[in-house]
């Protein structure tokens, strides 16, 4: 009797293998659906606002992606709110340009007016720094840190050498913020075509 008990369960324990399997590969593929998912949600608005701006949509995603990956209502411990964590005088400044009437920061929360604004300024940013070798690495440093900051840090060559730019910065965090930042934009390059000016 013994024996027949284990022959009995025998056939269950081979199984056990292949169903825990199956539920690994299904959780791993809900987790990829999910990020997948989560990724493309604001791509609607990001190719509107870079459109609307002449901006590139990789590099606005790129900043979406790094800023609050992906997540509308997300705030920052300084007032940035949003997809691209707009602080409000920026977001003022990009609501008197567009002559909006009764604007008021939290209207920022908004995917659609957050992206236009942060497109809105990263034009600005772009424009700023023409006479340089790769305007890019300038805006982003400029929106992660500030103008006073870049000011300072491209002096000699690296007023216009963007290697020599990243090489004198001081904010360690912000150089990782800009490679990162450029090094998702590369990877949303086939789905987000830069805009024609």
């Amino acid at each position: 009797m013994a024996s027949d008990e284990r022959t009995r369960g025998t056939p269950r324990r081979k199984w056990l293998p292949l169903v825990a399997l199956v539920l690994v590969v299904d959780a791993i593929g809900g987790w990829l659906y999910y990020r997948w998912q989560r990724e493309h949600s604001q791509d609607a608005v990001i190719r509107a606002a870079a459109a609307r701006y002449a901006v590139d949509g990789a590099l606005v995603k790129a900043v979406v992606w790094r800023e609050s990956w992906f997540d509308p209502e997300a705030r920052g411990k300084a007032g940035e709110i949003g997809l691209m964590q707009i602080r409000e005088p920026a977001a003022r400044e990009w609501a008197e340009a567009e002559h909006i009437v009764g604007f008021q920061h939290e209207h920022i929360l908004d995917p659609g007016s957050n992206t236009l604004a942060g497109a809105w300024y990263l034009a600005k940013l772009l424009r700023r720094y023409p006479h340089t070798d790769d305007p890019v690495p300038y805006a982003l440093a400029d929106y992660n840190a500030g103008r006073g900051h870049v000011l300072r840090w491209n002096q000699g060559a690296a007023a216009t050498n963007s290697q020599q730019f990243l090489a004198q910065m001081t904010f360690p965090g912000t150089r990782r913020y800009i490679q990162t930042v450029v090094a998702r934009r590369a990877r949303y390059r086939d789905e987000f075509q830069p805009s024609s000016p």
